[in-house]
């Protein structure tokens, strides 16, 4: 488990190591703005797609090809970046960087999970959302700090993922399970492109997490793609070092978030965050990132805000996912975090041809909130069904009861007896019971209530016995 979350560390370092970098590569190709947004477009055009094809791939033909797959994805898109001559080849490392973190996040989430020890204190959903938060801080700082400090900025970070990447498959190959032959081969023959089947049970709490965690990722894509912008325009100017600071102080902020709302329940943890997202949109859009001080501020709520909605619509929907549609229905999430990282810049992108860039940006921020509102109404309308034990439960999880005669739950429908209790004869009690473990046999009569006890009876061997 703990392999697969590194490998989605990196995969989700190397797609967000660019970052800082597109002012470089802006001066040094010479491409207006418009370029510089479908750049941010093509990401989650791709990544969408890519999530719905292989995650139910995974399901079927076992995470372990896939997330190969994944890796040679990622190499090729940071030699695309490594070698760029013009915008047509960061074009093409952008699409297979969108191919490799959308290929290897439904086959991830449903690899940890599966082989999550019981006692480990982080369950798969919670691993995966750490993995890509962390992931996503630390490619924005290290491009940003070597760009500004390191020789040849357009070259020694994709050097160092390409390093990094080497290391990830070496693990792999000891850590990772092969699939098994049998069944890799028929479902080699039987799998064809198909969209994750929801259960009708779980469609209103998907939808409802998804607009949740949708609306985190647009939070946070705003500082992603927006900020380095924003803050280059400020009065002292900012360099790589210091916009690449303060969006991985975003992502900071989500993982301890992430690891300190791990013991609440989901339904909390989405309140809070929402709640804690509408109020650094508000921030931003008072401010419209022309102070430093309340840009910084705008960002640690936003980072709170992000890890708190993000684990929570992920543990909410996992919690209620049967277990062989793991793979498919947790890309559909992904899904629509993906989207909502991409919205802000297309959005501003398309915006700022007749806005200037901050008032696009305050525009959006006032739109966010207005979504906010509305998911934080629809999570609080939604009805969450628990179990006993106060726990979520999937829809698969609740099983007819039959009992035998005598208290005995038939085999294969419910809790069973301990096995000390198994083979003896169900006596009646003199206790009371509710339920169907008070199920008395046939032709018996009723034991009377109290003290009493029925009278004995003669032995035929002339001994008085007591029934």
């Amino acid at each position: 488990m703990r392999t697969t979350g590194l490998l989605v560390a990196v995969l989700t370092a190397g797609a967000y190591l660019p970052g800082p970098l597109y002012p470089h590569y802006q001066r040094l190709f010479g491409y207006d703005d418009l370029v510089m947004t479908l750049l941010f477009a093509t990401f989650a055009l791709v990544s969408g797609p890519t999530l719905l094809l292989c995650g139910p791939a995974a399901d079927v033909v076992g995470p372990r090809p896939v997330l190969r797959s994944s890796v040679l994805l990622a190499a090729v898109g940071s030699g695309c970046f490594l070698l760029a001559p013009g915008p047509a080849w960061l074009f093409a490392g952008r699409v297979s960087q969108a191919l490799a973190l959308g290929a290897a996040t439904g086959a991830a989430q449903a690899l940890m999970t599966r082989h999550r020890h019981p006692a480990a204190r982080v369950g798969g959903p919670l691993l995966a959302g750490l993995a890509f938060a962390a992931g996503t801080a630390a490619g924005p700082a290290v491009s940003g700090v070597l760009a500004q400090y390191a020789p040849a900025p357009l070259v020694t970070p994709y050097l160092l993922h390409l390093v990094l990447l080497a290391w990830v498959w070496h693990l792999m190959r000891r850590n990772v399970p092969e699939p098994e032959p049998g069944a890799c081969e028929g479902a080699r023959r039987r799998w064809r492109p198909a969209r994750p089947q929801l259960p009708s049970a779980l469609r209103p709490l998907f939808v409802v997490a998804g607009l949740a965690g949708f609306l985190a990722w647009a939070v946070v894509g705003i500082y992603l793609a927006l900020l380095p912008a924003l803050l280059a325009r400020t009065s002292r100017g900012a360099g790589p070092a210091l916009a690449g600071g303060v969006v991985a102080a975003v992502l900071v902020c989500s993982v301890l978030t992430q690891c300190a709302g791990a013991r609440g329940s989901a339904r909390s943890a989405r309140l809070v965050g929402l709640a804690a997202l509408i109020a650094s949109l508000l921030l931003l859009a008072a401010g419209g990132a022309a102070s430093l001080p309340a840009t910084l501020v705008s960002a640690l709520l936003a980072g709170s805000g992000h890890g708190l909605a993000v684990s929570g619509a992920a543990r909410a929907v996992d919690a209620r996912t049967p277990p062989g549609q793991r793979a498919g229905i947790a890309a559909a999430l992904y899904l629509l975090f993906y989207t909502g990282s991409g919205t802000p810049a297309v959005a501003v992108g398309l915006m700022s041809t007749h806005m200037p860039l901050t008032a696009a940006v305050t525009v959006l921020s006032w739109a966010g909130a207005a979504l906010g509102a509305v998911a934080l109404f629809a999570t609080c309308r939604l009805p969450v069904p628990v179990r006993r034990d106060g726990q979520a439960t999937h829809p698969a999880a609740h099983v007819p009861r039959r009992v035998f005669p005598g208290g005995r739950p038939a085999r294969g429908t419910g809790t069973s007896a301990p096995a000390r209790h198994r083979g003896r004869r169900s006596r009646p009690s003199s206790r009371s019971s509710v339920g169907p473990a008070a199920v008395r046999p046939p032709g018996r009569p009723p034991v009377p209530p109290g003290p009493h006890r029925p009278p004995a009876q003669e032995h035929p061997s002339g001994t008085r016995r007591n029934r």
